[in-house]
């Protein structure tokens, strides 16, 4: 590339996203520059170690693994190269109060699986894949492109897609086209957690979420889902980025609107032409961009934010006999959403999340023993829940719960490192805006056009990538928000980027 259109460009925070940005500007020619609080980069996609267990801190489940192979391949690399990557088989399993099922990729196996539980469901499997095929197939081109302007609006892909935004219709009611039995129904939406929402109100565009699972598969990376970050860190070092841990950013350097660079913590100074924003939007907008007229603390407050999560990271001595991934339904699934999303009050019988990843990475932990990751949904801190006095009695009916739901007894006797994150620490270690870790809300009025821009609409100069823009959370989605910022400011810059390719056949 010529010095005549190199830019230097900042980014704050070393998350999926600007390590994405990082990678894509500096093959581009652009001289970046990241500034990452911790040592060591990720963000909630970064390692946890306790003892000599490896967790991952947030993200467990890779989907949509092409968009990934997509970003290292336009910096010139193969993804094999530096991420030893497995396809699950069983995706994952499923745990009702009176039943159970495993839920599988390869499409024969998954509707035989379908018509052992639920009698009769094969057919209906067959007819979401196709009518959900099309939908994602309409609908994926427009998570590709940004949403800056109105006019944005008037393009023929969005409009073809139009028709598959089933508006006024939440995953649960839509699934209901296929699925009669609530149960069944929840195999295909509790999905809406991924995105920190309720089935009964998440938008039923996103019924593709569950479509990429059955299309696509789900992937697990040797070492955890922060080898991903890792190695991205690594691709960033080929090409000469400049990379300073341990480097909180204080706020912004602001000339009225125009965006000049960023204070460190430490009070100095670092100028550049383009700033990128990857931290939580609204930590960011608060904390970081200085006053601002749309988004002002009111505003931010008044907005939707997702459900938060409190976790359980245990190093066990002994190697657990179930699958890589394991959802567990409260027995009184619809109640339990209630308490998260309207009641705002913390379960007795609660749904939960297992990750045995040992099963499938014996890197995790020493010989013989395994990492068991537990994950339980739960309302974010306007709840307004003292989680010091909490957590521990909250860990213990967890365990309760574990030890009466799963089978695996004594747990308690085999736990041999453990560490807690609750909404607290989700706000307060982490820097998430009331815990909710999912970021703003994924309703309707909070998308697209209306969720901030990927080219900052209140700044010059000033780009955002993470879960808080467009097109949302979630790991690929965050990889292709910024994907959309890079390309983006690479069009204001005159300097060339490719189309990104079409979606690859199943």
């Amino acid at each position: 590339m010529s010095d005549k259109i190199q830019k230097n460009i900042i980014i704050v925070g070393a998350g999926p996203g600007g390590l994405t940005a990082a990678m894509l500007l500096a093959h581009r020619g652009c001289k970046v520059s990241i500034y990452e609080k911790e040592s060591v980069v990720g963000g909630r996609n970064a390692p946890l170690k306790v003892g000599p267990y490896t967790f991952d801190t947030g993200p467990t489940f890779l989907m949509m693994e092409f968009i990934l192979a997509q970003i290292f391949s336009e910096t010139g690399r193969n993804i094999h190269d530096y991420l030893k990557i497995t396809k699950l088989d069983p995706m994952y399993r499923l745990v009702y109060k009176d039943a159970e099922i495993l839920m599988n990729s390869n499409h024969a196996k998954m509707a035989a699986e379908l018509e052992r539980v639920f009698p009769g469901s094969g057919k209906p499997f067959k007819k979401f894949l196709k009518k959900e095929k099309n939908r994602f197939e309409k609908l994926f081109p427009c998570l590709q492109k940004p949403y800056s302007s109105l006019l944005d609006f008037v393009d023929s892909k969005l409009i073809k897609a139009l028709p598959y935004l089933s508006p006024g219709r939440s995953m649960f009611s839509e699934l209901g086209k296929y699925f009669p039995q609530d149960d069944l129904r929840l195999a295909f939406t509790f999905q809406s957690k991924y995105i920190g929402m309720s089935a009964w109100e998440c938008p039923a565009l996103f019924n593709l979420i569950p479509y990429v699972e059955h299309g696509f598969g789900i992937y697990h990376t040797e070492g955890g889902l922060n080898a991903i970050s890792l190695a991205m860190e690594k691709v960033c070092g080929e090409q000469g980025v400049a990379m300073h841990k341990n480097t909180p950013v204080r706020s912004l350097i602001r000339d009225g609107r125009k965006v000049k660079g960023v204070y460190l913590q430490d009070g100095s100074a670092v100028y550049g032409d383009e700033i990128i924003v990857n931290a939580d939007f609204g930590y960011a907008a608060e904390n970081l961009m200085g006053p601002l007229r749309k988004y002002t603390k009111k505003k931010l407050s008044g907005m939707n934010y997702s459900c938060s999560i409190f976790m359980l990271y245990f190093g066990l001595d002994r190697v657990l006999d179930i699958p890589h991934h394991n959802i567990y339904f409260a027995r009184d699934y619809r109640k339990n959403v209630q308490d998260i999303f309207k009641n705002k009050t913390l379960s007795t019988d609660t749904s939960f999340y297992l990750q045995n990843a040992s099963i499938t990475d014996p890197t995790l932990a020493p010989k013989g023993h395994s990492t068991l990751y537990v994950l339980v949904p739960v309302t974010n801190n306007r709840a307004g829940i003292n989680w010091e006095k909490e957590k521990h009695r909250f860990k213990e009916l967890v365990l309760d719960t574990i030890q009466d739901r799963t089978g695996i007894k004594n747990i308690r006797s085999s736990i041999r490192a453990e560490y807690i994150n609750t909404p607290d620490d989700w706000e307060k270690k982490y820097n998430v805006y009331t815990g909710g870790v999912f970021n703003i809300g994924h309703n309707l009025s909070q998308m697209l056009y209306r969720r901030p821009h990927n080219k900052f609409e209140e700044l010059e100069n000033c780009y955002l990538t993470g879960g808080g823009t467009h097109p949302g959370s979630g790991l690929p989605t965050i990889y292709e928000s910024a994907r959309i910022s890079a390309n983006m400011l690479c069009k204001k810059n005159g300097i060339d980027f490719p189309v990104p390719p079409p979606l690859p056949e199943e």
